[in-house]
């Protein structure tokens, strides 16, 4: 295509590309930060069905690698008053954790005494 066109084709879905995120931000199901968007639907589910649900969605499941990020997350447990599984397991050592992929965590903010396996971490 010629150059024109392709700034036309690409205007055009940076639009409805802003005007489907305008929706779902409306709808309390996605918030970003970073550049990242974390999306919700606030459904009861697995860890292994949420892990494959955000596989299917073309992403991951949520892992704070910041402050900014972390808030992401506690913005839908707030919203929908429940609980969120993240992208980290507990390692081969006990009390210590770690990425899916085995990689050491760079961002933790547990609660004193956290985590503890009791849900208030």
């Amino acid at each position: 295509l010629a150059g024109n066109e392709n700034r036309d084709i690409i205007h055009q879905l940076e639009y409805r590309i802003a005007r489907l995120e305008g929706v779902l931000r409306l709808n309390k199901m996605i918030t970003e930060s970073g550049g990242k968007i974390f999306a919700a639907d606030g459904k009861k589910a697995d860890f292994d069905g949420t892990v494959e649900k955000c596989k299917e969605a073309g992403g991951s499941i949520a892992t704070p690698r910041n402050p900014g990020e972390n808030d992401a997350i506690l913005y839908f447990v707030k919203y929908f008053n429940t609980y969120a599984y993240l992208g980290i397991k507990q390692s081969l050592i006990p009390g210590k954790f770690q990425l899916l992929n085995g990689a050491q965590l760079s961002y933790t903010n547990w609660y004193s005494n956290e985590p503890s396996g009791k849900g208030e971490e």
